[in-house]
């Protein structure tokens, strides 16, 4: 894929105008208030993986209307008595929470790992998953980008957002965790939901959002013809007329609104090559960050100048763990 987006001297100083509801901080606290009703932990089992290096707990926490959600947590093995920092790890789009064994580089390298399962999904790539999704939507294209688009209360984001946020609250609910040192990640859609987790919970020593998805979406559609935000297109093409509606609602899960009342620092990366999560949307995400913040805490971008979706991959951990322990100490 050929530089298609903005000259990065541009997005670096790129600041789209906003598009916030008004009601979007009510939304949110009633949707979270009715989320935190329920105790967070519904199960929580070791399971037996054949892993001697790490233990492995299969979780299964309150998500969207106290629906369960499940997750593996890995931590290093015999530390149970310690309170450790902590991960909560999202996945990309289609995938799901797979096998334990899959994930351990946070559990080797000294933290406590949730990743969490991701509803509806994990049947179009990876190993599968285990947590449906209990709410019916109205028409869709294929995916989960307009489900329930027609009404923000119906979206399937709202559900799956909830469920990131409170991921967060699991994993402080967990024994053997320092609830002060919680800091979430995730690639694409994993991303997306880090930043919209970083921008509903309080008190995160970190956020790392990784050639995140769900970012400036009208940006995303008028210069992409890429998918999952092509399903927005193939829906506005069949729904004609039905655009205002559908923009009104995304902008509630928008990454750009919801990381601006982020507080945590955060390291973002993007690919200038990404046709999937064009640059452009992940840098309006992160020149937002932290905006209604009090002051803006310390952010940092890697820039990959030749790749496309798939970032940094084993480079981008390397600096994460490297960024994420000199702040937790």
């Amino acid at each position: 894929m050929a530089l298609f987006d903005l000259p990065l001297p541009e997005l670096e100083r790129y600041l789209p105008e906003l598009d916030e509801p008004e009601d979007l901080d009510a939304f949110w606290s009633a949707t979270l208030d009715e989320a935190r009703r329920h105790e967070p932990i519904v199960d929580a089992r070791p399971a037996d993986t054949g892993l001697r290096l790490v233990d492995t707990t299969d979780l299964t926490f309150a998500g969207y209307d106290g629906q369960p959600v499940k997750a593996w947590v890995t931590r290093p093995a015999g530390s149970q008595g310690d309170a450790l920092p902590a991960v909560v790890q999202f996945v990309g789009y289609g995938g799901g929470r797979g096998f334990a064994h899959e994930h351990l580089g946070w559990a080797a390298a000294g933290y406590v790992h949730l990743l969490m399962d991701t509803r509806g999904q994990g049947s179009a790539w990876g190993n599968g998953a285990h947590t449906p999704d209990e709410a019916g939507t109205g028409p869709s294209a294929p995916g989960f980008m307009t489900r329930g688009v027609e009404d923000p209360a119906r979206y399937y984001y709202r559900r799956t957002m909830t469920d990131a946020a409170r991921a967060v609250d699991a994993v402080r609910a967990l024994p053997g965790v320092d609830p002060a040192r919680v800091a979430v990640t995730g690639a694409s859609q994993g991303g997306g939901l880090a930043i919209a987790a970083a921008g509903l919970s309080d008190g995160l020593v970190a956020a790392m959002p990784d050639v995140p998805f769900l970012c400036h979406y009208r940006r995303a559609v008028d210069i992409t013809d890429g998918f999952p935000y092509g399903e927005i297109v193939q829906y506005l093409a069949v729904h004609r007329g039905a655009a205002e509606r559908t923009f009104q609602t995304l902008a509630y899960f928008d990454g750009v609104h919801l990381g601006r009342r982020a507080t945590a620092p955060a390291l973002f990366s993007v690919s200038l090559r990404d046709a999937i999560c064009p640059p452009s949307t992940v840098f309006a995400a992160y020149n937002h960050w932290a905006g209604l913040a009090p002051q803006r805490p310390a952010t940092a971008i890697e820039v990959y100048e030749f790749n496309g979706h798939e970032g940094g991959q084993a480079f981008q951990l390397d600096r994460q763990i490297r960024w994420l322990d000199a702040l937790v100490g």
